[in-house]
């Protein structure tokens, strides 16, 4: 029952984000140009989109149970530590570059647009490359000190 639930959730966000026209990458580059020609669609999207989330949180945090699962998952962190910031600037970065974040380019890969599918590509990639390199951090070997040869040695 979780996985319909998910794939309702994701069709209402995807829906959402084609009622809001927030799958247009000029929309959002419209709301990053303040000097320019400024769109402040993109501010009323997300007003709204916080307006029901708290309600939401609301809600489920009044509850002593959820209803698909057997427990709540609420995050266990709330530090702001190097990784978390530098990945919300490189996030922002690519979003101020080509107007488009994951939610809308995977809703924009129905069209096949080939900049749309190079993104998704890209994304796709930029996930691999994380996974690796947080394996490669956390590997036993990593975390021991490498034995080096005593001068005695030669």
């Amino acid at each position: 029952m979780q996985i319909v639930a998910s794939l309702v959730c994701g069709l209402i966000f995807g829906a959402g984000l084609l009622i809001s026209g927030m799958t247009d990458p000029q929309k959002v580059l419209g709301f990053l140009d303040i000097f320019g020609a400024w769109d402040a669609t993109l501010a009323f999207v997300m007003a709204g989109a916080v307006a029901v989330t708290a309600a939401g949180f609301a809600i489920a945090r009044r509850r002593s149970a959820p209803t698909l699962s057997a427990r709540f998952l609420w995050p266990d962190r709330n530090d702001i530590d190097a990784p978390l910031v530098g990945g919300a600037v490189l996030f922002g970065i690519g979003w101020g570059l080509v107007g488009i974040c994951p939610g809308p380019a995977l809703v924009n890969l129905a069209g096949l647009s080939l900049p749309i599918v190079v993104f998704v590509v890209a994304m796709i990639l930029g996930m691999i490359g994380h996974a690796f390199w947080g394996r490669r951090a956390t590997a036993p070997h990593a975390l021991q000190n490498p034995v080096l040869p005593s001068r005695a040695d030669g």
